[in-house]
């Protein structure tokens, strides 16, 4: 290279001073680079990188990206449970996944979050505040996912992370739930005592069955579950977690890791299975982050789908989980469905299309609702049993309780789940409840408030233990009713919660029988030996902690305490709890079965109960009819994160000088 020699200046003077130039420029950029690249990787430098690198235009929430993505984080058919009949897409660790967004909740858009009395601000990540929550062990495993991921992480660990940061509080609340008054702290810790106990010995006798024989110390499987197991094991996972069992859930969660095979070749009922397998695998997922569970019910979700195989779209309620063949239940009428087994889909179906970005699920329960709100309905309600290949009723009987019970509690929670945007369940809620007022609701000459059975016409004054659920169903619409019902609603709901304490508070043994009666001068009694035995069930306690967390009437932790008092008294044994025979003798008569059912409603409801109502928030969370806790849907704020997510992975790299 030959220099032009300046006016002025020597040759070797030129030299000297480009050469300190080039020092200097080589430090300058050597330290600008330094600079720069550490903002990129140091902890949490997403608001870093907004302030240095230059806005880009919005991009289509379709979704976030792909890449991996490592997390650390870590019947009700209503039948009587201690019979056998009623009552897909895999995705491993670390592989790519779309965001689903788009999956969602049927009959609404993503409108503006709706929030009672204050206005909804772009979401802020309360795991990303600097003070966290107190609390103990279970509330300090809140923050989830690796601390080596990065906030930007695509797939299923980013999806789980704008779940997260849509939630309005933390789901074990400040402390855990634990309420300042002594005696309840006391109540609730007794309630966590039975729930160590009743797993223990679960663990002990009956590892990996489905649920525990306490008197015979072994284990039960069934057919209901088509070869699954571990039943009592996937209830078992959430109402351990939020009880800060956390050896007990570690325990738990090893085992479906290990053990939980879907590969299965056997008769399951749909809706059981989704019920307390898929309930059960999306709650564990939703709670702690553990991509495991979402693996695992994904795979057996898409298992699920063959049983809408029909010419309507309804399906039957077996399935052979190898094959995908389905058939109705033998005892159903002409081969029919279910109300309370295809109605009792829709909040984990709609959870699935979110975690798999398929809207096959959702499609599938919101073509069963496009066809119930074609077909005509006597009175405006819903007969229990209904063709799936017809798509026309087969029997014109009608129940609050076994065998129409859920479908009408999705109807409330799906417009609740989807931030109440789901107009169309809303509409159906509140019509199908004013055909109940108007035809199955009666009065009895005690003053009882209760849920008649309707047939074709012709009242039957029976109502099961399983519609008592319909007392907190009732209140937690009471809010979204018309103006002028909301009061309506609760005193109804609050009427039929005390009837049915009254049924249980007139057994000897202060437990509910199976079904009471309003006749012959019966009221809120059995009067059939069939119907006298209790084998764990929850709805009263349901309904008991609903209206507690509704009204903060002391009667209703009462009446959960003397539940308790009568669950230790006539049903604990030496090797767990069991059902009893006979509500109304003191000389227990033990049925030999600790439902899975038990350890993950009854017990969970109590536990809930007793505490204070942040463990759980209803603004956040939405209970499937198993008990197992489901997040809020809020479609404008999932968009929201989506969008940001992809304007900061379509920013460019910073360009060194």
């Amino acid at each position: 290279m030959v220099f032009r020699k300046l006016p002025g200046v020597s040759a070797s003077g030129m030299g000297l001073r480009l050469s300190q130039k080039f020092v200097f420029l080589l430090f300058l950029s050597g330290l600008v680079t330094l600079c720069f690249g550490a903002l990129f990787f140091l902890p949490d430098s997403v608001r870093l990188k907004r302030i240095f690198l230059s806005k880009s235009e919005n991009q289509p929430a379709t979704a976030a990206g792909s890449g991996a993505a490592e997390n650390d984080a870590g019947e009700r058919t209503k039948r009587p449970r201690d019979q056998e009949h009623p009552r897909g897409v895999t995705s491993t660790k670390g592989e790519s996944t779309v965001v689903a967004v788009g999956g969602g909740t049927g009959g609404g858009g993503g409108g503006p979050a709706k929030l009672k009395g204050q206005t909804r601000k772009t979401p802020t990540s309360y795991e990303a505040t600097e003070e966290r929550p107190a609390g103990g062990k279970a509330q300090e495993v809140l923050t989830l996912g690796s601390e080596k991921a990065s906030p930007l992480d695509s797939g299923a660990s980013f999806a789980y992370k704008m779940f997260r940061r849509c939630l309005l509080k933390p789901p074990l609340g400040r402390d855990g739930g634990k309420p300042g008054d002594p005696q309840t702290d006391k109540r609730r810790e007794k309630v966590k005592e039975m729930m160590k106990f009743s797993w223990d010995n679960y663990k002990q006798y009956a590892w990996g069955k489905n649920e525990l024989r306490p008197l015979t110390k072994n284990g039960h499987i069934g057919n209901m579950f088509g070869g699954l197991r571990g039943a009592s094991i996937i209830d078992s996972l959430d109402t351990l977690y939020i009880m800060g069992l956390l050896n007990e859930y570690d325990d738990a969660k090893e085992w479906v890791r290990s053990n939980l095979d879907l590969t299965s070749n056997g008769e399951a009922s749909l809706f059981e299975v989704n019920i307390r397998y898929v309930g059960g695998l999306l709650s564990a997922y939703y709670l702690t982050g553990e991509e495991l569970f979402r693996t695992k019910v994904l795979e057996l979700g898409a298992k699920l789908l063959p049983a809408f195989n029909t010419p309507t779209g309804i399906p039957r309620g077996v399935i052979n989980l190898g094959s995908g063949s389905s058939w109705g239940w033998g005892w159903a009428s002409a081969g029919s469905s279910i109300l309370a087994e295809f109605g009792t889909l829709h909040l984990e179906f709609v959870h699935l299309s979110e975690l798999s970005g398929d809207p096959v699920y959702n499609e599938k329960v919101m073509n069963i609702r496009k066809l119930l709100n074609k077909i005509e309905k006597p009175q405006g309600l819903y007969p229990n049993f209904l063709s799936p290949v017809s798509g026309n009723w087969v029997q014109h009987h009608v129940s609050i309780g076994g065998l129409g019970d859920s479908f009408y509690e999705y109807l409330i929670k799906s417009y609740l789940m989807s931030d109440k945007t789901d107009d169309d369940a809303k509409n159906m809620y509140y019509n199908a409840l004013e055909a109940i007022e108007s035809n199955l609701v009666q009065k009895s000459p005690g003053g009882l408030t209760y849920m008649a059975e309707w047939r074709g016409g012709i009242l039957d004054h029976k109502m099961g233990h399983l519609a008592c659920f319909s007392g907190g169903m009732i209140g937690i619409g009471a809010d979204d009713g018309a103006p002028d019902k909301r009061q309506h609603y609760l005193d109804l709901a609050a009427e039929v919660t005390h009837t049915c304490h009254e049924s249980y508070d007139r057994s000897a043994t202060k437990l509910g029988p199976e079904a009471f009666r309003f006749d012959s001068g019966a009221e809120a009694t059995a009067t059939r030996l069939s119907d006298r035995y209790y084998i764990l069930r929850p709805e009263v306690i349901e309904s008991y902690m609903y209206m507690w967390r509704l009204t903060h009437d002391p009667k209703y932790r009462e009446w959960g305490w003397e539940a308790v008092e009568a669950l230790e008294r006539h049903c604990r044994v030496e090797s767990g709890f069991s059902g009893i025979r006979d509500v109304y003798t003191l000389t227990d008569s033990h049925d030999n079965m600790q439902q899975s059912f038990f350890l993950s409603e009854t017990l969970k409801y109590l536990y809930l109960l007793f505490s204070d109502d942040d463990l759980l928030p209803p603004e956040d969370w939405v209970f499937n009819t198993e008990a197992h806790p489901l997040p809020v849907v809020r479609k404008s704020c999932l968009l929201q994160e989506s969008s940001s997510a992809a304007q900061d992975k379509s920013k460019p790299a910073f360009a060194s000088v």
